[in-house]
């Protein structure tokens, strides 16, 4: 474990927290939020989040922020390690009327000095492009509400591409909109495309183009997020009902499934080189899930309440080869489904395609360390090493430990193949009864129960195991007692919800009766979804996959975190009081003047 920083008292604030590579340490001046610094009172208001972009100023000074604190909507240069913020001196600020933004999303593609291309999503269904260097609103999509009235919860531009972009929104469904397309004055129409076990895919029916191009209606429940892969090809979504759903983007069809061990599933990303899934929810968990073999691979334990955010940090992820043999995993007919929706469709980066290198038990094994990162509303960031003993536990663990290190960018890529077969055939994937430990707990070396982790199916098979039950009783006879969130009694959930509810508000999942609606009907199904899944290959018992514990677990701020962006040089945390912080990397903190902040008023655009 990290040594303590910033005091010893376990609800004091953290400033700074010390890793394998040395210090982390929040830098104030480097602190953005509204220019009066007064905390936002955020009852009843969505979450705040931000982006980033670079602009490839010739000055050097490129970064580009966004974030949203209520009504309102700021733009700044990110000036992070480099020198202090300068809150002053908005390039554009927004406030809305009847509406709140609740997420946004950066075109990398598309962006200059001179102007950049940003999404925002709104409470009320909407989404909204506009240019905040120009301070122009180009377009507005579902502007009359008759696509979605529902909150969205996602956006996204679709990778490669300068006109297409994804929407989730809390009713369950996303749609794929154009840019160059209206929207339309009457409701769509649609027609199936395609169809899967808890999901469909329509196309909108109409003679002229227009929005949205495709209908994606997932699950039950609210889609919470969604994740496009490193290289563009697959989609993660973290939905409401519990569910991890993985799709092929552009033949529309399921890749994999995962179950959460209870709850909704809140956040969810890919590692660097589209290997592993980790997600996290309402179950207080992180799970990492294989996407090679379609099933969780580990759990981790840290928090003391829902996950609201989960991140891999792609420079301190370390993968050596071993110069192991390549094996080819895919192929350009794996995708002869594709559908195309116009120009700008170019898929990124082509060097996470087709060869994949993979370990064997031929050679030594690659020495690989995955490092993510979570936060969550119980105010804490807790950081993770995923590492070779838990990834390859049928491998002897190599001699030689790897040391901390950027990544390749000829990283190993994700496996191409959109189909999912089972492996129970291979005793190389297979997982020993005793399984290992890598900064993990201690539990039971003989679970009983469980089911074969090799036998996995990846289309979200509901079989159940026998004696299968809400209370994992295996785990909880282990002894772990300070896990008690993991029980799923009803007193003690009846209890954790209230702690929620009292401690850690989610004013903006309730702020809409139709998310209200959608959480009665998801949690209907919740327990009965429990009671088929635990036990099996989507939501394996406790005792059947390795229980990570954090390298870090510091609480850093008085409110619900919602927001960790890794950066090169620091990583960047935001809680829903409007606070977004800076955190400079070890041998990083030098950087930043000493300067002080102005706090004056700023001047910006007014919506």
């Amino acid at each position: 474990m990290a040594a303590e920083g910033g005091g010893k008292e376990m609800n004091e604030i953290k400033t700074q927290f010390t890793t394998r590579e040395g210090v982390y340490k929040l830098l104030t001046h480097s602190e953005y939020s509204r220019p009066n610094r007064v905390p936002f009172n955020s009852q009843g208001s969505n979450p705040v989040k931000v982006s980033f972009v670079n602009v490839n100023d010739q000055s050097g000074n490129g970064d580009r922020i966004c974030f949203n604190v209520g009504r309102e909507l700021y733009f700044y240069i990110y000036k992070g390690v480099r020198k202090a913020a300068d809150l002053s001196k908005p390039i554009d600020k927004r406030i809305y009327k009847g509406t709140q933004p609740t997420c946004h999303d950066f075109n990398p593609l598309t962006a200059t000095a001179e102007s950049v291309s940003l999404l925002v999503g709104f409470s009320a269904g909407q989404v909204q492009l506009i240019d905040p260097i120009k301070k122009e609103t180009s377009k507005l999509f579902n502007e009359e509400r008759l696509i979605d009235k529902s909150r969205v919860t996602c956006v996204r531009w679709v990778p490669g591409s300068e006109s297409l972009f994804l929407v989730a929104h809390s009713s369950g469904s996303m749609y794929l909109y154009n840019v160059e397309h209206t929207c339309g004055t009457t409701p769509p129409h649609y027609q199936l495309l395609k169809q899967g076990e808890n999901y469909a895919v329509h196309t909108c029916k109409s003679k002229s183009a227009r929005n949205p191009l495709l209908r994606w209606t997932v699950g039950e429940g609210a889609l919470n997020e969604f994740a496009f892969s490193p290289d563009g090809k697959f989609l993660a979504c973290a939905s409401q009902d519990g569910f991890l759903r993985v799709f092929g983007f552009d033949a529309a069809e399921l890749h994999g499934t995962m179950k959460s061990y209870f709850g909704g599933l809140l956040c969810v990303c890919w590692s660097p080189d589209g290997r592993y899934i980790v997600a996290g929810g309402e179950d207080d968990l992180v799970t990492v899930w294989s996407f090679s073999d379609c099933r969780v691979i580990a759990r981790g334990h840290g928090h003391k309440s829902w996950v609201s955010v989960v991140a891999f940090d792609h420079c301190t992820t370390s993968v050596e080869d071993g110069d192991p043999p390549a094996e080819f995993s895919g192929s350009d007919e794996d995708f002869h489904e594709q559908i195309h929706f116009g120009a700008g469709r170019d898929r990124a980066n082509s060097a996470h395609s087709r060869l994949s290198k993979r370990n064997s038990t031929d050679g030594r094994p690659v020495s690989v360390t995955y490092r993510f990162g979570s936060v969550g509303q119980d105010t804490q960031l807790c950081l993770w090493d995923l590492t070779e003993d838990i990834l390859f536990p049928h491998l002897p663990l190599s001699r030689t430990r790897t040391h901390t290190n950027v990544m390749s960018a000829t990283s190993p890529p994700a496996t191409g193949s959109v189909s999912s077969s089972s492996n129970s055939g291979n005793p190389a994937n297979s997982l020993p009864n005793t399984l290992p430990r890598s900064n993990s707990l201690p539990h039971s070396s003989n679970p009983a129960g469980g089911s074969t982790p090799n036998s996995h199916t990846g289309t979200g098979s509901n079989s159940s195991t026998k004696g299968s039950s809400i209370i994992d009783s295996a785990f909880i006879a282990t002894g772990v007692s300070k896990f008690a969130t993991l029980s799923l009694h009803d007193s003690r959930k009846e209890r954790h919800e209230k702690d929620h509810k009292r401690n850690h508000s989610m004013g903006h999942i309730s702020s809409k009766s139709s998310d209200k609606l959608n959480q009665l009907s998801s949690s209907r199904t919740a327990k009965a979804d429990a009671a088929k899944t635990l036990g099996t290959t989507l939501c394996p018992r406790m005792e059947d996959v390795p229980l990570l514990e954090p390298l870090v677990c510091k609480k850093i701020a008085h409110e619900r975190l919602t927001v960790l962006i890794f950066l090169e040089d620091c990583l960047v945390t935001a809680c829903q009081e409007g606070f977004v912080c800076t955190w400079a990397r070890p041998g990083k903190v030098g950087l930043l003047s000493s300067q002080n902040n102005p706090a004056n008023s700023p001047s910006g655009t007014v919506v």
